[in-house]
This record gives structure tokens, C-alpha cells and sequence, in this order.
């Protein structure tokens, strides 16, 4: 039997509290409530501002929690398995540059995943840190980059023994995971904390479909966006800590410099709540939409033209999240981008599509009446564009493979002041571009796997393999001349 401690939401409560005993505000927000808007604009975002508080009596201090706060936080790191968790009002972003700025100073060295979300590379700019990046394995069904393995850590924590830890993003975008519990015992062999960016994986462990959670693997310092697959407002998001291997003060010292000193409440409330219902329903909770993905697949199964990616791992990755799916026209007439077109134009809005796949994101809240719809759609578009009748291929035809990389690199300086960016930066032909340090994230696309860095030399292979990609019409992210014909670079010191 559940807990009545752990079934109360106090900050959800408390702001409930306030918003029925009506008190006349003399504070900010200047929006008094919602009462501000006209009558023509009321509706539901006077109901968010109703609930939209400060720190006034009673609703305690993000960054200096005594009372309803703390109490929230103390709840969440009872339900997620963490000594400390901390609510964030900033996103998972917030979260990464906080660990990494307390784990980190200038000059340190911090061994990272390659693929990682941009606010890590922040997150070392602002620490002043140097990256040893571990190139990730491909999965070779799809081409996408997912994680890296023991024997690539090990060479690198060989390496460069003066590392303070190292960082992984477990799972990738598409809900592939691996196993952590092998890394987190290496890492931890080492005295160093393993950090993870779990941005995509706030419900795992709490399913038996779903891969281990990260604490539970003996994560050190895991950050979790609860509005991506769990029922908080967008930004919401939480900082788990356990052990003693990064200083819970440094943590907090720094998210009060990175979070807004005005947090949303309904943020913060939405956070508690998600909670909650975790500790309530526990698995159950995720019944109806697992439902939900389970008829999907097996339904789609039916439309030989489309490929749903399996869930078993096949070497690249250990599981995968079962609400995550990767769709793909086997025929070759539809590409990611053109399956997503006309998937919304059906009324069926995705996630996110690459030049191959389109991802389709279920959550708990999704249900057989969404799923009935996709299936609709792809029904549709099966019987417009005549796929039923075409050749299908399962095999990858995309030939173009990832650069030369090494399985680990050189420190890599992030040691660009960012005011003084605009002054130190010039454009140059990317064949001229050899000896410069890039000031731009280079990720072609697929696999999506960046071969330059912010700060990162340019080498003669990079630029020639750079120059290969461009040639065949390959697509990039993170630069601001998509065809590549030049690159942004750092001035010479």
C-alpha cells in the first residue's frame, strides 16, 4: 500500500490552495491572475495564470527551498532513486550545463559521447573544459548513431587518467539505450562520476517494457526532461544526484546562476504532480499507451510498404523505448521528410523526420483512437502514392559512411570566451579551412554524427571527407552555409 505521503503533490496542492482563497495581489505577476486579459482573450491561459505565483509567503524558493518545495524535490528523489533531485524550470539544458560546470573548470578534461545535444558543448564553453570525444557505435539497420561501449571508454580513461568524469546521453533521440551498469562500474573504478544526459528517458524503470533507468545502472549525476515522455509542462525537468562523487553544492550553486531567479510555478506544480501519479498508478499508469504502440505495430505490420524498425538490439544498442518508433517507406518513393509531410497533412503531427525515417512518439497519454488515425494515414498514402505495387528494399541504400574518426580523440579545447566570439570569427572556403579551429558544429546528416566541434582543429581528412559529403548532395546541421561551400572558422590567436 502506497504511502499518503507519497500520494500528495504539495506544491500542486499548495498553489491550488491559493488560487481558491483568492487574496488581493500586491505582487508580481503584473497579470494579477489573468484578470489582466480582455474578455475576448480569456480562456485557457487565464486558467495557467491563475496558478501563475511567486515566492510569496508559503510558496517557498526554488533556490533556496525551506517549505513546498523542498518537500517536492524530497518526494522525487524518493520516486526516481536519487540522494538529490532539483526541479529545473529551464529544460534538461539547464541541467547539463549545470553538471558539467560543477564537475569542471578551465582546462579540465571531461570524456563525452560524440553525438551529444548541443548544451553540452555549452556547457564545456562555459566551463572552459577540453573533450575527449568516443565516437559511437552505428546501428546497422538504420544508420543512426547510438552509444558508445566499455572497451572505447576504457581506452580513453587510459589515456587521459586526468579526466573528472565522463558523460554519455542515454538513450539517443530514437530511444535506443544501452546498458550502463558495465560503464557506471568502470567509471566508478576510476573515481570519476558518470554523468548522463537522459533527457529522453524520464520513465524508463518504471515499466517492465521499459530499459533500466540510469540511477539504477549507478549513475552519478542524471538529467531527465519530464515533459518529453512523462506528464510535466514543457521545460519542465529534473537533476537527480546520488552518492558522493560530485558536490551537491556546486550543483545547486549553479543552477542558481544558469535557472531564472522568477521559476514558473506551473512548471514547478506540473513537476510535482508527474510525480505523484508516478508513485500512485506506478506501472499502470503506462498501460494505455503501451496498448496504444503494441496495435500500432502489430497493424502496421499489414502495410508491407512501410518498415516500423524492430525493438530488439542488435550490437549497437541493448533495448530500445517501446514508445519510440522509426518508420520508414521501404519502397524509396517517400523520404523521411516527404513521409512526414504528408503524414501531417493528414492530421497525424510527428516528432521529427531525417532524410530516411520519420519518428513517432507515444507517451502514456497516447491512446487506440491516435493509433487508429496513424493507421489511417499511412493507409492512405499507401494507396496514393501506389506503394503496394513498388519494389520494397529493407537493405540501406544510403552509401555515404561516417568519417575517419578515431574511437578517441585528442582534447579538444572549449575555450572560446563567448563574448568575443562575433570579433574572432571569419568565413573561409572550406577548402582553405585546414589549420583552423571550426567555430561551428558540423553534422551531416544522416548519420548525424558531428565531425567538427566549436574549437576543433580542421583536419586535412575532415575537410576532404567534408568535402566528399557536399559533392553528393549531403544535407548539415549546426552550420550557416548548409551546402558547405564554406565553413566559419576562429581567427588564429
Amino acid at each position: 500500500m502506497i504511502h499518503d505521503r507519497y500520494i500528495r503533490a504539495p506544491l500542486y496542492e499548495t498553489l491550488l490552495e491559493y488560487h481558491f482563497q483568492r487574496r488581493s495581489s500586491f505582487h508580481v505577476p503584473g497579470h494579477k491572475g489573468g484578470s489582466a486579459l480582455s474578455a475576448k482573450n480569456k480562456g485557457m491561459l487565464e486558467q495557467i495564470m491563475s496558478i501563475d505565483f511567486t515566492e510569496i509567503t508559503g510558496l517557498d524558493d526554488l533556490h533556496q527551498p525551506e517549505g513546498v518545495i523542498k518537500e517536492a524535490q524530497e518526494l522525487a528523489a524518493d520516486c526516481f532513486g536519487a540522494d538529490r533531485t532539483y526541479f529545473l524550470v529551464n529544460g534538461s539544458t539547464a541541467g547539463n550545463l549545470a553538471m558539467i560546470t560543477a564537475v569542471c573548470g578551465r582546462g579540465d578534461v571531461l570524456i563525452v559521447q560524440r553525438n551529444v545535444h548541443k548544451s553540452v558543448i555549452h556547457g564545456l564553453m562555459l566551463a572552459g573544459a577540453r573533450a575527449v570525444f568516443v565516437t559511437p557505435w552505428l546501428d546497422p539497420e538504420t544508420g543512426l548513431a547510438t552509444s558508445v561501449g566499455s572497451k572505447d571508454l576504457a581506452e580513453a580513461l587510459d589515456r587521459y587518467p586526468q579526466a573528472k568524469g565522463v558523460l554519455l546521453t542515454n538513450p539517443n533521440y530514437y530511444g535506443m539505450a544501452i546498458n550502463l551498469k558495465p560503464i557506471a562500474d568502470l567509471v566508478h573504478s576510476r573515481g570519476i562520476p558518470l554523468l548522463v544526459d537522459e533527457a529522453h528517458g524520464a520513465h524508463f524503470g518504471f515499466h517492465p517494457a521499459f530499459p533500466e533507468s540510469a540511477l539504477s545502472a549507478g549513475a552519478d549525476v542524471v538529467v531527465q526532461s519530464a515533459h518529453k515522455m512523462l506528464t510535466a509542462l514543457t521545460m519542465g525537468a529534473m537533476l537527480h544526484v546520488r552518492g558522493n562523487l560530485v558536490d551537491v553544492h556546486k550543483i545547486a550553486s549553479r543552477l542558481s546562476m544558469l535557472q531564472t531567479s522568477s521559476p514558473s510555478y506551473p512548471i514547478m506544480a506540473s513537476l510535482d504532480l508527474c510525480r505523484s501519479m508516478l508513485q500512485q498508478e506506478g506501472s499502470r499508469l503506462f498501460e494505455r499507451g503501451l496498448e496504444s504502440v503494441g496495435t500500432f505495430r502489430d497493424k502496421a505490420a499489414s502495410l508491407d510498404a512501410f518498415q516500423v524498425v524492430k525493438l530488439e538490439g542488435n550490437g549497437a544498442y541493448d533495448a530500445r523505448d517501446p514508445f519510440k518508433v522509426i518508420l520508414r517507406d521501404r519502397t524509396g518513393t517517400l523520404n523521411g521528410f516527404e513521409l512526414q509531410r504528408e503524414l501531417e497533412i493528414r492530421g497525424c503531427m510527428i516528432e521529427m523526420a531525417d532524410p530516411r525515417h520519420v519518428l513517432l512518439l507515444f507517451s502514456l497519454a497516447s491512446s487506440l483512437a491516435d493509433t487508429e488515425k496513424l493507421l489511417s494515414a499511412l493507409t492512405d498514402i499507401n494507396d496514393k502514392f501506389g506503394l503496394h505495387e513498388k519494389e520494397k528494399h529493407d537493405a540501406l541504400t544510403n552509401k555515404i559512411t561516417t568519417a575517419s574518426m578515431p574511437h578517441v580523440s585528442l582534447p579538444i579545447p572549449f575555450d572560446i570566451d563567448p563574448s568575443r566570439l562575433d570579433d574572432c570569427v571569419q568565413t573561409v572556403p572550406l577548402d582553405n579551412s585546414v589549420g583552423y579551429r571550426s567555430a561551428e558544429m558540423v553534422i551531416p546528416y544522416p548519420p548525424g554524427i558531428p565531425v567538427l566541434y566549436p574549437g576543433e582543429p580542421v583536419t586535412k581528412e575532415a575537410a576532404a571527407y567534408l568535402a566528399v559529403l557536399a559533392n553528393t548532395g549531403a544535407r548539415f546541421q549546426g552550420t550557416m552555409d548548409r551546402s558547405l561551400a564554406t565553413l566559419q572558422v576562429l581567427n588564429p590567436d
